[in-house]
C-alpha cells in the first residue's frame, strides 16, 4: 500500500510514469524503506496504463459488490392513530407528571434534600 500512495503522490505531482527509483525516494524521504518485490510488481502492473482510467474502472467494480450488513435498523415507536387523539395524550401526560411531584412535597422530604 505504502508503494501504491507513492507512486499516486508521484503522479499527483505530475510525473506521469515514476519508476521505482522515483518511488524509493519518496518513501526514503520519510524513512521508510521500499520492498524491491513488491514495488518491481507495482512498476510492472502500472507501466503504460493511465491511472485515470483504472481508478474510474476499480471504482465501477466496488459499486457492483454488496458491502451491506445483516444489522436491523432500529425499532419503531409506536404509531399514533389520530391526530387530535396524540395531542390529547401529550397534555395528559405531564398534567400526571405533576400530579407526582406535588404528592412528594406532601410528604415533607425530597429526594435531594
Amino acid at each position: 500500500m505504502k508503494h501504491l500512495a507513492a507512486y499516486l503522490l508521484l503522479t499527483l505531482g505530475g510525473n506521469n510514469s515514476p519508476s521505482a527509483d522515483d518511488v524509493k525516494g519518496v518513501l526514503g524521504s520519510v524513512g521508510i524503506e521500499a520492498d524491491e518485490d513488491r514495488l518491481d510488481k507495482l512498476i510492472s502492473e502500472l507501466e503504460g496504463k493511465n491511472l485515470q482510467e483504472l481508478i474510474a474502472e476499480g471504482s465501477g467494480k466496488l459499486a457492483s459488490v454488496p458491502s451491506g450488513g445483516g444489522g436491523g435498523g432500529g425499532g419503531a415507536g409506536p404509531a399514533a392513530t389520530g391526530g387530535g387523539d396524540a395531542a390529547a395524550a401529550a397534555e395528559e401526560k405531564p398534567a400526571k407528571e405533576e400530579e407526582k411531584e406535588e404528592s412528594d412535597e406532601d410528604m415533607g422530604f425530597g429526594l435531594f434534600d
